[in-house]
């Protein structure tokens, strides 16, 4: 254990004719101090962010939930840099099985090191047939601490400012931390908007191709004309239109996020004007088709999790792909797999499509529409908790 405590930054001390030795904590702070999240603002939540300090993070936990039964588990994972993980949950809240499940994969992983969260999710996930995250991260202390009280398990990883919740299901990628803090009716108003863009994002440019290159009926004639008036110039078939542009706006989002934060806006806005205004006036695409896929790109931005917007990015391409051979049956028959893919997965035995499927009455209240906080009574059912009663005391 020597070596640990070493390349830790403790000082051990050798005494003669004494078979143990003594460790002193004399590391330097080499930790950026507690800081606003960058990834997850808020307008009226607190400002403070999980750092790369294990124990400021465990703290930020503990500051908020002073409770006896908030437990730390710690495993330490990697043969060369000896990581330390540590588990929080609520003893006598969360489903003790979970806990251990999770503790037995972290126990038996044997890797070199794990430097990020996202490794370390990825290890926990294993294979999955689907690229929808089935984990939370967030940087958020109080997210963390929200889920906890709600009955879930949260990771925190030495060295990252990103903890790991678990389970997620799609309705937690829907929501945001500031709904915590708004009146119920605008939360609710802002988590169906939310719901909307998911659908948007996914399925409008594939609808687009279906309706322009198959199914003319399914719209009126005058919008039909109008439409078709726009491509009378257009060499290109409208499924390339599409894809093409698509790919223009995802280069153009890439470079906002990787150039420096000094140029990185204006390169993304003025690249969108200029080569969508000069695509129109080329007729290399329709304005019509700039619309669409501006739209889907917006609506995709109302998501923080990048695992998410990567899974929709994925699922429109195969929709999109789908009502380039089949019309608008192609949509319905992708749609109908997309929904049967969401339905078969699970996060440490939890439903993704929880609480609707299975159908859950009472967790409704806080699923997409949220009602006050003196009306949610219990924790969500669907995680098979311990102690159900939120409100009131233990029934």
């Amino acid at each position: 254990e020597i070596f640990y405590f070493l390349a830790s930054g403790f000082t051990c001390l050798f005494v003669d004719d004494y078979q143990h030795f003594l460790i002193f904590e004399t590391k330097a702070t080499l930790d950026r101090g507690v800081q606003t999240s960058d990834s997850e603002p808020t307008v009226k939540g607190p400002k403070d962010a999980f750092t790369e300090n294990h124990m400021i993070n465990i703290g930020l936990l503990r500051k908020r939930i002073k409770d006896n039964n908030l437990w730390f588990d710690t495993i330490k994972i990697g043969r060369r840099t000896k990581t330390k993980v540590s588990i929080a949950y609520i003893k006598d809240i969360v489903d003790t099985n979970k806990v251990k499940k999770i503790k037995k994969k972290l126990e038996q992983i044997d890797i070199d090191g794990i430097i990020s969260s996202s490794s370390l999710r990825d290890i926990l996930i294993g294979k999955q047939n689907m690229s929808f995250p089935k984990m939370i991260n967030t940087e958020r202390p109080d997210v963390a601490c929200t889920s906890l009280l709600n009955g879930k398990i949260v990771l925190l990883l030495e060295n990252c400012p990103m903890s790991v919740i678990i389970p997620g299901t799609l309705t937690d990628f829907l929501k945001s931390a500031d709904d915590e803090y708004q009146k119920p009716l605008n939360a609710s108003f802002t988590r169906i908007l939310r719901l909307l863009a998911f659908i948007i994002t996914v399925s409008v440019p594939a609808l687009y191709i279906a309706i322009m290159a198959f199914n003319h009926e399914a719209i009126p004639e005058k919008l039909l004309i109008s439409l078709a008036s726009q491509r009378e110039d257009v060499p290109f078939p409208t499924v390339f239109e599409v894809i093409m542009l698509t790919t223009v706006f995802e280069i153009l989002r890439e470079c906002d996020i990787r150039v420096p934060n000094t140029m990185g806006t204006s390169i993304s806005i003025v690249g969108a004007l200029v080569l969508g205004e000069a695509a129109v006036n080329a007729s290399l695409v329709s304005p019509i088709v700039v619309i669409i896929v501006a739209i889907t790109d917006i609506c995709s931005l109302l998501f923080t999790d990048v695992d998410f917007i990567n899974a929709t990015r994925i699922w429109r391409l195969i929709f999109i792909i789908f009502a380039s051979f089949l019309g608008l049956v192609g949509v319905v028959i992708i749609g109908l797999i997309f929904i049967i893919k969401l339905a078969s997965l699970e996060s440490l035995g939890t439903p993704y499509l929880a609480p609707f499927s299975p159908f859950y009455l009472k967790s409704q209240k806080n699923a997409i529409l949220k009602f006050a906080n003196d009306q949610i009574e219990e924790r969500p059912e669907f995680l098979n908790i311990k102690d159900k009663t939120r409100l009131g005391g233990k029934k």
